[in-house]
């Protein structure tokens, strides 16, 4: 014990000196586009013929309709309850529907048990076009 007394000095002032190689953590950090010259707002094109959708999902709603789009996500409100992955795969089917694509052409690419999830829609379409039809499906 005796030993291991003489180390704790040093250690202590190399953390405190800032010098070690952690990153710092704070408002700053993080902060910018993921990808260069990817477009702001909920809707991006991911290359190889896919495009990207934030999703702020709202499960057990009465039923399955986009409730809003804003700069961050579209909000879509899922008539199923959050339990066993049944709102997930009830919002990739409503997704597809509102798209107009095969339900197997719509992924849930991030956000398993999370509110905030990222939906992969594998077709050849702009994200222009997706966001006018989350857009239209919003207003009705």
């Amino acid at each position: 014990m005796l030993a291991l007394a003489g180390f704790r000095r040093p250690l202590a002032a190399a953390a405190r000196s800032g010098g070690g190689a952690m990153p710092r953590k704070g408002k700053a950090a993080g902060k910018g586009p993921a990808e260069p010259g990817a477009a702001a707002g909920p809707v991006v094109a991911a290359g190889e013929g896919c495009v990207r959708v934030a999703v702020r999902a709202k499960p057990g709603s009465r039923c399955s309709a986009v409730t809003d789009v804003t700069a961050e996500a579209v909000g879509v409100a899922i008539a199923a309850p959050p339990s066993e992955g049944e709102a997930n795969a009830e919002l990739c089917r409503y997704l597809s529907k509102v798209l107009e694509v095969k339900k197997s052409e719509v992924i849930l690419e991030k956000g398993g048990k999370s509110r905030e999830k990222v939906v992969k829609i594998l077709v050849s379409m702009t994200p222009d076009e997706i966001l006018e039809k989350l857009k239209k499906e919003a207003s009705s």
